[in-house]
């Protein structure tokens, strides 16, 4: 194998890791602007559906734990 290569494989781990991380870091972004729109109505009222949910989970775990 020619000498010139060794480096390059030796720098192929980090520099795969730093793209890996700097388009993670991209896609970051792109979410934090998406999550702006939590202001619709569509978006308050599958929250509250979801609380409501989360409300009746709790009281079902709550009353099975009572019965053990």
């Amino acid at each position: 194998m020619p000498q010139f290569l060794y480096p390059l494989l030796l720098l192929a781990c980090p520099i795969g890791m730093g793209l890996m991380m700097w388009f993670m870091t991209r896609g970051g972004l792109h979410a934090s602007r998406r999550s702006n729109s939590v202001d619709s109505p569509a978006a308050h009222f599958e929250l509250d559906e979801l609380r409501r949910e989360v409300a009746e989970l709790r009281a079902a775990q709550k009353d099975t734990r009572e019965t053990l």
